[in-house]
């Protein structure tokens, strides 16, 4: 007969924990919060103290009852929520719901899900942590009073509806401040030259580098002509070879941001999924014969420490594996990127090094699987050798002109034979070898390529740099960062538009009035010394009633300011050229979290949508009588179908090109993976390797 019940926050969760615990225990899962502040009002006695206000959320008094009518019959409840801010509210809420005594200890916290990690939380629990509870509370009714205040305000004078967040507010304006950048950017034109030449057969390219041992940048056509009517008669010489040696050392394990980062830009995932499927994997996953294991610890943390028993079962791994030259002297440290990191978590890593990727494939989704994979192989590089590469750099003269010819080699691959980081542009790192050469040597010209540039604006942030940016500003935390990204496109302030975001007019609307009348808000110091001040509740330095206290003394100022003086404004739709074929109304144009539509003006007596077509001047290839467009589908998702569906069902997830086949004369499409983009045929098995465009320059 069990003695204890032990509460977590998800089924799954309980059913791992279950199987480790054995039968004296009943393991129940609260399905996350049981209690919170009221949806119809603000919920907090501002007067007094900032007290909350907090109710049973609707649909869940059934659970509730539940785990009371559970509680009475055991001698001993465990309180196992996750361990953070957030579980460790959870696991007070429950204490008040369920009258435990709070100065029992019946707190009980791991950092990964599995058999062992379990038992020795168990002989250890401890008390609720009321500075972490507190630091929960204090984030949470700061963010009530900025949403519940502002929100008001926006509906009566903007648009019903809308809603100001304390990070969603400082986010969006990260993105509108860039897409001003890119407006008020003037390009500058720059050239560059390029030699194509070759030593004994072999091929290289050599770029201008100098102009009478000075350095000089090329600015113009006229200057470039010059330079290469002087050096048109010229022989090519190599004048200087200089070898070094250059050290790489891996990249540290994943934190919740780090993590986010590069699953967006290796997985093509959204920061919602990577933490929804990193949950899964957190929870545990049905090894068959092993059992329920959680693979990855626990995955919303800033901190990049590596408890000392995974490094020494790391060591050995790699040890067998790789080889003792994989393995570095003394185990790897990192150091903190945030100052306010909470060093107490671990960074994300699998719970065993010995589960590797192929050993768990068969047990898991393909998301599950593409993401353990990557936790894996990161954690496994972090605690490897440095590489070490051979690079190269060569001085060619061609009478006053120098160019210059680099390239590398990996002498060692030491981290890099497992795993090498990615980066937002999306390159890869390759070898970049160059023939033997020597000083004095000729080499024969082959084409001098003159070419146009101009410089680019910064770029639009994509989910993985935004992720960056707001950790880099210190806005928010690793439990911050998905949701944050959701609700500013679910509230159609920003639209993702080639998976970079741009700001709507909404959102520039909604800005516009923040900086007027809540600048603070908007401040990203501001926000992050608030982010500090929550910190130091956590850590007990801090009373959170003071924190709340100082920041609501001008805020409520401002409230009164911005209720008097901010000016209705009304907000009209932009008229199409297209008519509403149900009701003959005008339709206008929409912005939904995808990008704009057509709706018809008509509404709400009528409801018609549809999305704007983009033609890309292609022929349908099924019926021969359609064009090829661009549609969404209902995830957001490009993909190209003929205009005539229904009566054709030509669909292709691939962007079709205008370049037909030179085999078959069928269409191509566009094959993209890490390497770059393919042309390939529909038809036959011709494929052929694209030209990409290149976006800072005009070749001339």
């Amino acid at each position: 007969m069990a003695d204890s019940l032990v509460i977590v926050e998800s089924p799954s969760k309980a059913k791992t924990i279950g199987k480790y615990l054995g039968s004296k225990y009943i393991v129940k899962a609260s399905m996350g919060h049981i209690r919170d502040l009221p949806k119809s009002q603000i919920g907090v006695e501002v007067e007094n103290d900032f007290n909350p206000k907090y109710i049973t959320i609707r649909g869940k008094g059934s659970v509730l009852k539940e785990l009371k009518d559970a509680s009475k019959k055991v001698k001993k409840v465990y309180l196992a929520a996750d361990p953070d801010r957030e579980g460790e509210a959870i696991a007070w809420h429950l204490a008040h719901a369920l009258d435990l005594d709070q100065t029992e200890s019946c707190r009980v916290v791991f950092n990964e899900i599995t058999k062992q990690a379990v038992k020795d939380a168990f002989k250890t629990p401890r008390k609720i942590n009321m500075d972490l509870v507190n630091a929960q509370q204090a984030r949470r009714i700061l963010d009530r009073l900025v949403g519940y205040k502002i929100s008001p305000i926006l509906w009566k004078k903007v648009k019903k509806g809308l809603s100001a967040g304390r990070v969603q507010s400082v986010a969006v304006k990260i993105i509108l401040d860039r897409e001003n950048e890119i407006d008020d950017f003037i390009p500058e034109e720059y050239w560059s030259i390029t030699a194509k030449l070759s030593a004994d057969g072999s091929p290289m390219e050599a770029k201008f580098h100098k102009w009478n041992g000075t350095k000089t940048e090329l600015t113009n056509e006229e200057q470039v002509n010059s330079i290469l009517k002087q050096i048109e008669n010229e022989d090519f010489t190599v004048k200087e070879v200089k070898e070094k040696e250059r050290t790489r050392n891996p990249s540290a394990p994943f934190t919740t941001s780090s993590l986010q980062q590069e699953a967006a830009r290796k997985l093509n995932f959204r920061a919602a999924k990577t933490m929804s499927v990193a949950q899964q994997l957190y929870e545990g996953v049905d090894l068959g014969k092993e059992g329920t294991v959680g693979l990855i610890t626990y995955m919303r943390t800033d901190s990049t420490r590596i408890a000392t028993s995974a490094q020494e079962e790391a060591k050995e791994f790699i040890s067998q594996k790789y080889g003792e030259t994989f393995v570095p002297e003394t185990f790897r440290q990192y150091s903190k990127k945030a100052a306010n990191a909470q060093e107490a978590h671990e960074a994300i890593r699998p719970t065993s090094v010995l589960r590797d990727p192929d050993s768990v494939k068969a047990y898991t989704s393909r998301d599950q699987f593409r993401l353990y994979k990557l936790i894996w192989e990161r954690f496994v590089a972090s605690q490897m050798s440095s590489a070490i590469l051979d690079t190269l750099s060569v001085d060619i003269t061609a009478g006053d002109a120098t160019f210059r010819a680099t390239g590398s080699k990996v002498r060692f691959p030491g981290f890099m034979k497992v795993y090498v980081e990615g980066n937002d542009d999306g390159t890869t790192e390759e070898d970049k070898l160059l023939p033997p050469l020597q000083s004095g040597d000729a080499l024969v010209k082959q084409e001098i390529e003159p070419k146009q540039h101009f410089t680019q604006p910064p770029p639009r942030y994509t989910e993985a740099r935004l992720v960056k940016t707001l950790e880099e500003l210190g806005i928010g935390r690793p439990s911050t960062y998905a949701p944050t990204l959701e609700t500013i496109q679910k509230r159609g302030y920003v639209a993702i538009e080639e998976k970079k975001f741009m700001p709507t007019e909404l959102g520039e609307l909604i800005i516009e009035q923040m900086e007027q009348f809540f600048p603070e808000i908007l401040d990203v110091e501001f926000t992050a010394h608030m982010e500090e001040d929550l910190d130091h509740v956590e850590e007990g330095s801090e009373d959170w009633v003071k924190v709340l206290a100082q920041f609501y003394g001008s805020f409520e100022k401002r409230l009164e300011v911005a209720e008097e003086e901010m000016k209705e404004i009304e907000i009209e739709d932009e008229v199409s050229d297209e008519i509403c074929e149900k009701c003959g109304k005008p339709l206008v144009y929409k912005l939904g979290r995808f990008g704009k539509f057509l709706a018809c003006s008509g509404f709400p007596d009528c409801r018609n949508t549809k999305p704007i077509i983009k033609d890309t001047g292609i022929v349908c290839p099924t019926c021969k009588e359609g064009h090829v467009v661009e549609r969404r589908s209902k995830k957001g998702r490009i993909f190209f179908g003929c205009d005539r569906y229904p009566e054709c069902d030509f669909v292709s997830w691939d962007k079709p090109s205008v370049k037909p086949c030179p085999s078959c004369s069928s269409l191509m499409v566009e094959k993209r993976n890490k390497q770059g983009t393919k042309l390939k045929c529909t038809v036959c098995d011709h494929t052929e390797i694209m030209e990409e465009p290149d976006d800072e320059s005009v070749e001339i």
